[in-house]
């Protein structure tokens, strides 16, 4: 017999209880070496290793090998990985242009076979990759050759992805993961638009890199991406579709503030449908959210003691957690 998710639902719950809170999140900051806070990590039985970084990958793992274990359907957390295929690629592929091996930067978990992806660029046989990402890969390997535009590249294979996280995210009737997954490229858009407006692009590359999504006003963006930074920025503050005032607000404090605000956004999301939700996928991808939002904790707790800033420095950049 399969697994059911009244099975999983449950069984999630009870591991929630193990997920970091706002004890531990004072406890680590206690800390003025990353050895204390690897032993602490260590201590809770967060994962196997002598370093942060040993541990988080010990975790991660383990993460990974309990939600294959009690998913009904695996599939679910695809919309999350594609960021990591579409990275994936434009590894290989200028790995492969360049003649540099760039194994080390390759991320799990992904869709598609590494593998793949080198014999798909090393013989131009783009059919061999998804239908999702063929055709933007066959026009970023053209791109890279002819132009040696690293950036028009990247921007195709990303567009793609957004794409694709949103075809995957309807695919399972979840309204949250749908939402979820709008505001995520909402906002990837927004970044991109950000960061066109401080450097020349014209309006090719904008379409080629903006994603169409749910209450973004594409010719809007454009538009104003050409006339510099600071027109962008009013007109963004006008917007009210997915908090975008407020973001742009926080963005005008510092970009570490504007991202602090996506991220918040996203786990506050998750926290209100998942850890609501009784049934269904929604507490699975609720549980592997808050486990991404605690490595992100993690990570900034230590290098904030690595590079010796002040705590109350510290406790201001960390993000929501779930637990």
């Amino acid at each position: 017999m399969g697994l059911s998710y009244e099975f999983s639902v449950g069984s999630v719950r009870a591991k929630e209880k193990n997920m970091l809170n706002s004890s531990d999140i004072e406890q680590m900051l206690s800390y003025s070496n990353s050895a204390d806070l690897a032993r602490y990590l260590s201590d809770k039985g967060y994962g196997d290793g002598e370093t942060v970084d040993e541990i988080l990958k010990s975790h991660t793992n383990e993460v990974w090998k309990y939600l294959e274990s009690i998913a009904p359907d695996f599939s679910i957390f695809n919309p999350f990985f594609i960021e990591n295929d579409a990275h994936n690629f434009k590894v290989v592929l200028k790995g492969i242009m360049s003649g540099r091996k760039r194994e080390e930067l390759f991320l799990n978990p992904c869709t598609i076979d590494i593998d793949i992806m080198k014999n798909a660029v090393e013989h131009k046989k783009f059919t061999l990759l998804p239908d999702w990402i063929s055709k933007s890969a066959e026009q970023a390997y053209e791109i890279i050759t002819h132009k040696t535009d690293a950036r028009e590249s990247d921007a195709v294979i990303d567009k793609s992805a957004m794409e694709h996280m949103l075809e995957l995210s309807k695919e399972f009737g979840s309204e949250f993961l749908s939402e979820y997954f709008n505001t995520v490229v909402f906002y990837n858009n927004i970044k991109i638009a950000i960061r066109s407006s401080k450097t020349k692009v014209d309006a090719d590359f904008l379409n080629k890199a903006l994603c169409d999504v749910n209450d973004f006003k594409k010719g809007r963006v454009i538009s104003t991406v050409l006339k510099g930074s600071e027109y962008l920025l009013d007109e963004l503050s006008k917007f009210s579709e997915y908090d975008c005032k407020t973001a742009i607000e926080n963005y005008r404090l510092s970009p570490s503030s504007f991202e602090k605000f996506v991220d918040d956004k996203l786990i506050k999301s998750a926290v209100e449908s998942c850890k609501r939700a009784s049934e269904g996928p929604e507490p699975l991808v609720g549980y592997y959210l808050g486990f991404e939002a605690e490595k992100k904790v993690i990570h900034i707790i230590e290098s904030g003691i690595r590079t010796e800033t002040d705590k109350e420095i510290i406790r201001e950049r960390l993000r929501e957690i779930y637990g």
